[in-house]
């Protein structure tokens, strides 16, 4: 009690900054507040001069922080863990922090509002895997469905993230009705997440239900297709989405946003290199299409 000091860059009014803000006074540790989470400035003096002992932040910020010498040059010897959660958090990029803060330090979660906010987590004196955001909480029920048939899939297979738990919102959505009816069934909450769970229980978020591409009836996830661009040696960010296809009705193709690294020239010989690059690493049907190419920030492919 009282030993711990807190940094946690989530605004207050989000469900995470709430819960780590009312964990902190349960448990009397320091929180030092902070009045603007992308005040880079403000959060690396505040791990310099109050030594945290657990820093919470999204990946974004975490991705940010990289990217600055002056936080690479802290001392993160007192640091035990550091938190994320709110979206996933490239694999590359994960063995890039451990390999400045301390090995097995990253905690991913995952969760949502409705669940106060917290679903799974990885265990944080146990075994932790690259990638994944855990295993289930105490009293907390997983399962991962065919979101078609509502039927429980095979370990390692794709299936929508479903859970129950007291953490899980009963009463619903103020006033729709409709989305309570679709979100809660028979006292379990369909996510809209999909993901896969390894032998060991460990869960994998690959995809939102409404993100996933379907090219010509095959699933796409476009987080995996991400991971794959994040490893391109002149790739700095990626995104993947799905668009209609004109030469088939119901079908869609894959377009991929890309921000190069600093020093790297967009055109039309870069557009080749990662499409050919792409098309090493993956199966055919998730390569990018070459026609869906537009603008977008500083370059797509």
């Amino acid at each position: 009690m009282g030993e711990q000091t807190i940094l946690c860059a989530f605004p207050l009014f989000h469900q995470a900054g709430n819960i780590i803000t009312l964990w902190s006074l349960a448990v009397g540790s320091t929180l030092p507040l902070v009045p603007n989470p992308r005040d880079l400035d403000f959060i690396i003096a505040s791990i310099k001069d109050h030594r945290p002992t657990a820093i919470y932040n999204v990946p974004t910020l975490f991705l940010e922080l990289l990217k600055r010498p002056d936080f690479r040059a802290l001392d993160f010897s007192g640091v035990q863990y550091f938190g994320s959660g709110a979206s996933p958090f490239p694999s590359e990029s994960i063995k890039e922090l451990e390999a400045l803060v301390g090995a097995g330090k990253l905690i991913e979660v995952y969760g949502m509002t409705e669940t106060s906010p917290m679903l799974t987590a990885l265990p944080r004196d146990g075994v932790k895997k690259t990638g994944s955001v855990g295993i289930p909480l105490p009293d907390t029920e997983v399962r991962l469905v065919d979101p078609d048939t509502n039927r429980e899939v095979a370990i390692g297979e794709p299936g929508e993230f479903v859970a129950r738990g007291p953490q899980v919102f009963t009463r619903g959505y103020h006033n729709k009705p409709e989305d309570t009816a679709f979100t809660l069934r028979n006292g379990w909450i369909h996510t809209g997440d999909i993901a896969v769970m390894d032998e060991d229980g460990y869960l994998f978020i690959v995809d939102r239900l409404k993100d996933m591409v379907s090219v010509s009836g095959f699933k796409v996830f476009t987080r995996q297709v991400d991971e794959v661009l994040l490893q391109h040696p002149d790739i700095d960010n990626a995104a993947t989405i799905g668009l209609p296809d004109p030469k088939r009705p119901g079908s869609e193709i894959v377009a991929c946003g890309v921000i190069l690294k600093p020093g790297r020239e967009k055109g039309e010989a870069m557009r080749e290199n990662i499409l050919a690059y792409m098309q090493e690493k993956v199966a055919p049907y998730k390569v990018p299409n070459p026609s869906s190419w537009f603008l977008f920030k500083k370059w797509v492919i």
